[in-house]
């Protein structure tokens, strides 16, 4: 066993008191905590600027060709699936900037951390699938009309039109990356409320 006796001087045989500031037994100072709540607000706003991105992208996709002496035009609510997808982007924008706000409330008040981590990882798994669910969707209907279906006849339009399917590949690209975010918020709030639980 590991003696806690004080040193002794060998020639008076008093006690050696340490120096100020000192201790037998140091112990290394606690880690710092990490503030997650600043990464959690970066992360909330790069899903809200995702998301707008997104929807923007998409509503702005309208094109007209000629094909003889009609013209043939493509825009997004020609389609239940894009008119969803519009939809459930715009949701989720607006769910971004609300959260990123809340979120940066906590940081002037940190009492309502656990509470607001509980909401944010139930609400973050919602949305998440709400832009999953809606990406997917949209990205079938684009992918036929990018490759098209021989099998059904369905002809592929992207050779026709263009301009009209960069604007939906690019918006399902953002919303891509907005799945991906909120996919780390999810891990993050966890995360968040597992490190809060006494050990």
């Amino acid at each position: 066993m590991a003696s806690t006796d004080k040193p002794a001087d060998p020639e008076t045989g008093k006690e050696v008191l340490p120096p100020k500031g000192a201790s037998y037994e140091a112990t290394p100072p606690p880690p710092k905590a990490v503030d997650l709540f600043a990464v959690d607000v970066a992360l909330r706003f790069l899903v809200f600027a995702a998301s707008l991105t997104s929807v923007l992208v998409i509503v702005t996709s309208k094109q007209t060709v000629f094909q003889g002496p009609l013209p043939l035009e493509a825009k997004f609510n020609h389609s239940p699936a894009f008119i969803y997808f519009v939809v459930a982007l715009s949701v989720a924008g607006l769910y971004g900037i609300l959260t990123t706000v809340a979120s940066l409330s906590v940081t002037w008040k940190p009492i309502f951390s656990t509470k607001l981590l509980l909401h944010f990882a139930f609400w973050d798994v919602l949305i998440l699938g709400l832009v999953a669910s809606a990406t997917g969707t949209a990205g079938g209907v684009a992918y036929i009309g990018y490759k098209g279906n021989e099998h059904v006849q369905w002809r592929k339009v992207c050779s026709i039109f263009d301009k009209y399917c960069k604007h939906i590949a690019g918006s399902l690209a953002s919303s891509l990356f907005a799945s991906v975010l909120l996919v780390l918020l999810v891990w993050l709030s966890t995360f968040s409320l597992h490190r809060k639980i006494p050990k």
